[in-house]
């Protein structure tokens, strides 16, 4: 069986790629076929997670095991078959290519193509430039203070001055009286 794997990126406007891949190879072969297609360096620590329909990080399968402590199962990808983990069609998942600045790729199952093998992955697909794998943390801070300070605006604009009231103050408007008798809990 033949699985079809839709890739887009929240960093790339018209960034896409489809990876055709079969059922029975490794999220290593994923994970190098994903990196050839954008070239990216295969050697960089990196995770796929499985994720719910609200793309909630729930399981990871990771490049290396780096020895953490916690009581969850430790899955590599070299290990990880993916029709052990992937069995519907819609399935999604992250692939998390920086760590420091939590990027990733979103992916979809998007067909099951029963009946057929693949000996190699194939880029079915390529539409679009990728994000870069790298950039600096003050890049990343600039943009990402930049997207929060549109969107409040955005928000306040939206709610306009009825929510937030005039900006003009009248000081006959202010019971001084009510509030001095006001008691608080």
């Amino acid at each position: 069986m033949i699985f079809n794997f839709r890739i887009v990126s929240d960093e790339a406007e018209n960034f896409k790629r489809e990876i055709q891949i079969d059922a029975d190879a490794t999220f290593l072969d994923l994970k190098n076929a994903i990196c050839d297609s954008v070239a990216f360096d295969k050697n960089q620590m990196c995770s796929f997670f499985m994720c719910d329909d609200r793309w909630e990080k729930e399981k990871e399968i990771t490049l290396e095991d780096m020895g953490s402590d916690s009581d969850q199962d430790v899955y590599l990808m070299e290990d990880s078959v993916l029709s052990d983990f992937i069995d519907d069609e819609g399935q999604r998942l992250m692939f998390t290519f920086d760590y420091f600045t939590d990027r990733s790729f979103f992916l979809e199952m998007k067909e099951m193509i029963t009946g057929r093998k693949l000996k190699d992955p194939v880029c079915s697909l390529s539409v679009g430039k990728a994000p870069e794998q790298f950039v600096s943390l003050v890049e990343f801070e600039a943009k990402t203070d930049a997207k929060a300070a549109a969107a409040a605006a955005a928000a306040a604009e939206d709610l306009g001055e009825e929510f937030f009231g005039s900006d003009s103050f009248n000081e006959d408007e202010f019971d001084a009286e009510g509030f001095d008798e006001m008691t608080f809990n």
